[in-house]
């Protein structure tokens, strides 16, 4: 990186520490500001960009007029990227007369004036999509400013300092290109119209998500005027609003029949076609190895509908996970500095700063994945309720006799709610391995190999916990086949109430009905004891976990000293696990009601 700026009036550092670090008055050098500085928000866009116009390219809403809140926004892109561009003129006049002005003055100038230019032709594409707040242009115009925020102070003190400025040109450049900018990010947050032919001109009392902008989606701020309604008066039908088109249960049915469909056509469509284009030969039947017959997976189709969603919810869930555990660390920093007497003061600000911008973010994207992940929970038990009840309307007079109308409201009311409980769980799967193991990581960098004695703790509570659920799942399909017993029996006895009736059999199928209830009430009580166990056991864990892991630290070795960093820095890290660990046991009776129910 040097490189780019070994010539010319930035010097040859790309880096001073002295400069940025190891001072009363804090800056970056040139060479960072007009290079990686300058270069974040780009690689961002570029980053974002493939996975937005895939999205864009299946998300078609109609379009929106050119309106005169569009046309600020183009003209703003297009002065940002002429600014871009003049810059980079300027730095080839500056060449020909023979002043060699640095590399970095060529690539940045080029980088951002392209960039500037996709931001401006990304905004009229979705225009043409229907797009009325763009969440990836808002991040980017908000990245941009926050990195010219830097260059605009370090400028006006270097020519405060010097008693002049030292290049006018691009002095002006660069403050016309911030205010621009600025303009460009404070315009990006008001919405367009909604688009041509779109269902909201057609509802009474449409769902404000759908139409509320990146910020009030960011805050659901949209949720807001219904809290106050209620928090007014008790709330009415008509204060409700409707469902959004994608949460309907024509849209949401007709998604996972098509995904069943397809799976069925995969399954038995290529063999069948094959059967019947060639008739085998006696060598073929006999030498040919036997295919293997594929089964009809509902879960799959389940997972292949619902793809989006998981996938959006996994990318939400990571990104907390790792801001969790950026906390510690800064904590661990925060406590050297109160230790260093000779430290500079804004270090304490600076990091008391990052670790409120830190849990910040951390709560915004929590709550935006648990909004994702609750709604795909919802659009899972409707789905399956809307397939069940299309087959039970089709289903032969054959497989009425095997199949009561109590067990399929049976299925439609239970377990199909267990699909919905477990569901916002699933993401555990990989999200409470992958926080063990960096908490392990970190701990190990403490307290070193004592922190295996934690880990130890952590492997035996394990096998135990399995053992737990293994039972459980025994006595859940014992009460299932209670529970059939039990609904098959109400259907026979209301079928036949005036035959009960007539020959006073009351008492004898009342006698058939509570017995059957009490075994499945026992069975319910053992299920309640091991699952008290269980949730007791982790709850425990994290605490033992700290125990034995802080107590084999100072045992093993009498140069361990447990000081103020390791003890707060160990903690908070084993808080991190408390979360996973706790939700665990949940996640195991959930996903073994689920297998059930499938």
């Amino acid at each position: 990186m040097d490189r780019l700026c070994g010539s010319g009036e930035l010097g040859s550092k790309f880096w001073d520490s002295n400069l940025s670090v190891y001072t009363n008055t804090p800056d970056l050098t040139p060479c960072f500001q007009n290079s990686l500085l300058a270069w974040i928000p780009c690689i961002y866009l570029w980053a974002a960009l493939p996975c937005y116009l895939f999205y864009l390219r299946h998300h078609k809403l109609g379009y929106i007029v050119l309106s005169r809140l569009s046309r600020l926004k183009t003209a703003l892109g297009v002065l940002l990227w002429c600014i871009s561009w003049v810059d980079l003129f300027y730095s080839f006049h500056g060449l020909i007369h023979g002043s060699s002005p640095a590399p970095v003055f060529f690539i940045t100038p080029l980088v951002v004036g392209i960039t500037m230019l996709l931001a401006t032709l990304l905004i009229q594409y979705e225009r043409l999509r229907g797009v009325q707040s763009s969440g990836v242009l808002i991040i980017f115009w908000l990245l941009g400013v926050a990195c010219a925020i830097i260059p605009f102070r370090s400028k006006i003190l270097s020519a405060v300092a010097e008693g002049k400025i030292s290049d006018p040109f691009r002095f002006t450049t660069f403050y016309i290109y911030f205010a621009l900018l600025l303009s460009a990010l404070i315009l990006s947050c008001f919405k367009e119209k909604p688009p041509l032919f779109s269902p909201v001109d057609v509802d009474p009392n449409p769902c404000p998500e759908s139409s509320a902008g990146f910020f009030s989606r960011l805050t659901f701020w949209w949720f807001t005027k219904l809290a106050i309604l209620g928090y007014r008066r008790p709330l009415e039908e008509r204060d409700l609003w409707s469902l959004s088109e994608e949460d309907c249960s024509h849209k949401v049915v007709q998604r996972l029949l098509e995904a069943w469909q397809k799976q069925k056509n995969q399954v038995s469509g290529p063999q069948a076609a094959t059967d019947e284009q060639k008739v085998p030969s006696e060598d073929d039947v006999l030498l040919r190895a036997q295919p293997k017959s594929k089964k009809l997976s509902f879960l799959w189709a389940l997972v292949r509908t619902f793809t989006s969603s998981l996938l959006m919810g996994a990318c939400f869930k990571l990104i907390q996970d790792l801001l969790s555990f950026i906390n510690p660390q800064l904590l661990s920093i925060l406590i050297r500095f109160i230790s260093d007497p000779t430290a500079p003061t804004w270090w304490g600000f600076l990091l008391a700063g990052l670790m409120f911008m830190s849990s910040m973010m951390q709560i915004l994207i929590l709550h935006q994945y648990f909004h994702c992940i609750f709604v795909m929970a919802l659009r899972v038990r409707t789905a399956i309720i809307g397939v069940i009840y299309r087959k039970a309307l089709v289903i032969t007079n054959s497989a009425k006799r095997k199949s009561t109308v109590g067990e399929m409201v049976n299925l439609m009311s239970v377990d199909a709610q267990r699909f919905m409980d477990v569901s916002p769980f699933i993401n555990l799967l990989w999200s409470v391995p992958l926080q063990v193991i960096l908490a392990i990581y970190f701990l190990w960098q403490i307290l070193g190999p004592s922190a295996l004695a934690g880990v130890a703790v952590i492997i035996l509570l394990i096998p135990l916990n399995g053992a737990v659920s293994i039972k459980m799942r025994t006595y859940q399909v014992q009460q299932m086949k209670f529970k059939d017993s039990r609904i098959k029996l109400m259907s026979e006895i209301l079928n036949g109430i005036k035959v009960l009736k007539l020959y006073a059999w009351e008492p004898s199928f009342l006698g058939q009905v509570e017995g059957i209830r009490q075994g499945e009430l026992q069975l319910l009580r053992k299920g309640a004891y091991l699952q008290a166990i269980s949730t007791f056991i982790w709850v425990c864990t994290p605490f033992l976990v700290t125990l034995v892991t802080l107590g084999v630290y100072v045992c093993v070795d009498e140069n361990n000293v447990l000081d103020a960093e390791k003890a707060f820095v160990s903690v908070s890290l084993f808080n991190i696990l408390k979360n996973p660990l706790n939700m665990l046991p949940q996640l195991i009776s959930g996903l073994t009601q689920a297998m059930l129910s499938l």
